[in-house]
């Protein structure tokens, strides 16, 4: 079959601001395995520009394809944009498959299916191995309740076949790497550049993230294979920046260091930037000079909040002092901390925002990267926060950058205040600035100096945008109200029960009473 990827254009501030794009990993994860299937495979990346819907929809039919598949790393706030171009697409070519995943659609694919009959599958979960069996499925005009891991309609009801085995070999399924031209990639201040994973899943029980459920549970790729192919990005195709895509990829401390020491055997110059917990980073003190070899220059530690209880709260584990001995330690190693600080977990005042910028200074961050609690349905922490109102109802907001959900004890205007004010007082505190003038090494000087001026155009634009663009409600309606009652129940996606079956549901929930709001 003619297969052609599309990776939507998305409005976030994440993928609008930098002016440099990285390659969307999902889909070229996909594009392998239907490739070494015997597919005609092609992408379009609409990202780039971003591409106006017609000039996606002509490129599409110019390409003829049987089959469209489409995702988006951040499908939640990407779902109203997949919604429009599906239709776009369905009205040009009205006998072409459309066929959707991510993680969003995983989980709301009984509304999604419903409301939106443009679509015609979802993918649930992984997708590698469940795409080919789907496209091969339709190649054949085999009946796709034989298909596990996908939801369709037949007639005028919504079926959900049961979940996929979780993929138990990750490098038995590689990526299409040769369906993008590297050179319109990059990262990191124009460098070449590229998104990979090294594991999936995390072991920790933290109760606002999706990654634990939507994963199941913890796996990682051979590290001598991961590492060799990374290198060869590196020989062929002069990647020179590679982006982590994991949560948590040093979460088996035997598994990373045979990474790392792989890594460092090829010897290839890189830049390495990932996320990992800051427990692993103490835990690695006696091995962090290998990640200094291997090429890492930055690591983005979760630290989600500088409250003790609030941490609990969130089963995040771990605590304050580990926070900053991690930072510690990797400035010792010469690689930089970037601190991501969430706000609106609990209903903050001005004193506990005065005391978390108190704490962040005592941490003293290389970086600071300030961002809004985001409650998913799939997610325990959805539960705790179904009560509460929310205030921003364009889906395509729910992005992390935007305040969904109100405070009890301050408006909007002035959370942003306090965010904006916290952001430029730690990024400009004298230590902060001696090291952007200064850094002893020459690479890191460079990446924070380009994460200086990402920050000061992110910055401007949040503002801009609270002013003069996005519109809040004062009386929304409460979280379970908007989205419907919570999922944590199906919270592990891909799990395979003992007695799992074929599920149906005919009735449109909570996305069409959203639509009404």
């Amino acid at each position: 079959m003619r297969i052609l990827l599309i990776n939507p254009p998305h409005p976030s501030i994440g993928s609008r601001i930098p002016r440099e794009q990285l390659p969307p990993l999902g889909l070229l994860s996909i594009g392998g395995p239907l490739i070494d299937a015997g597919h005609d495979v092609a992408l379009i990346d609409a990202e780039f520009g971003p591409m106006r819907f017609e000039d996606i929809v002509a490129q599409a039919v110019a390409r003829a394809p049987d089959a469209i598949l489409l995702g988006h790393s951040g499908s939640t706030s990407g779902h109203p944009v997949v919604c429009a171009l599906t239709c776009a697409l369905r009205s040009a070519m009205p006998d072409v498959w459309i066929i959707y995943g991510g993680v969003f659609p995983t989980y709301h694919w009984r509304e999604i299916l419903v409301e939106e009959p443009q679509i015609d599958v979802i993918v649930r979960g992984e997708g590698e191995e469940t795409a080919p069996r789907l496209v091969a499925a339709l190649a054949e005009r085999r009946p796709l309740l034989a298909v596990r891991g996908i939801a369709f309609r037949d007639k005028a009801v919504v079926i959900g076949t049961p979940p996929a085995p979780m993929i138990a070999n990750l490098d038995a399924c590689r990526v299409g790497w040769e369906l993008i031209d590297h050179a319109r990639y990059s990262y990191w201040g124009g460098k070449r550049a590229v998104v990979v994973q090294f594991s999936r899943g995390c072991p920790h029980p933290c109760n606002y993230c999706g990654q634990r459920g939507f994963w199941t549970r913890f796996r990682h790729r051979d590290p001598k294979k991961f590492a060799a192919e990374i290198a060869r990005l590196h020989r062929e195709h002069g990647v020179e920046v590679i982006n982590f895509a994991d949560e948590n990829p040093s979460a088996s401390r035997k598994a990373w260091r045979a990474f790392l020491e792989a890594l460092i055997a090829e010897n290839v110059e890189l830049t390495l930037v990932g996320s990992t917990r800051a427990d692993d980073i103490v835990r690695d003190s006696d091995i962090l000079h290998l990640y200094k070899q291997a090429g890492f220059e930055r690591f983005l530690m979760g630290m989600e909040n500088t409250d003790e209880a609030t941490l609990r709260l969130i089963r995040k584990g771990g605590g304050t002092a580990k926070d900053r001995e991690a930072i510690r330690l990797l400035r010792r190693h010469d690689i930089l901390s970037m601190a991501t600080w969430v706000v609106g977990f609990e209903e903050e005042t001005d004193r506990d925002l005065l005391r978390g910028l108190r704490q962040l200074l005592s941490y003293d961050p290389d970086q600071i990267q300030t961002l809004y609690v985001t409650p998913h349905r799939w997610t325990p922490f959805f539960r705790i926060a179904a009560g509460r109102q929310v205030i921003q109802t364009d889906q395509r907001r729910w992005d992390y950058k935007h305040q969904v959900l109100a405070t009890r004890h301050m408006p909007p205007w002035r959370l942003i205040a306090w965010v904006k004010v916290i952001e430029a007082i730690v990024q400009l505190r004298p230590r902060a600035l001696w090291r952007y003038v200064g850094h002893r090494d020459r690479k890191i000087r460079h990446g924070i100096r380009w994460y200086y001026r990402m920050g000061r155009r992110v910055w401007l634009h949040e503002i801009w945008n609270f002013l003069l663009r996005d519109r809040r409600l004062r009386d929304g309606p409460s979280l379970a109200a908007f989205w419907g009652a919570p999922q944590d129940a199906e919270e592990e996606a891909l799990h395979v029960h003992a007695r799992a079956s074929i599920e149906r549901a005919s009735a449109p929930t909570a996305l069409a009473r959203r639509a009404a709001t």
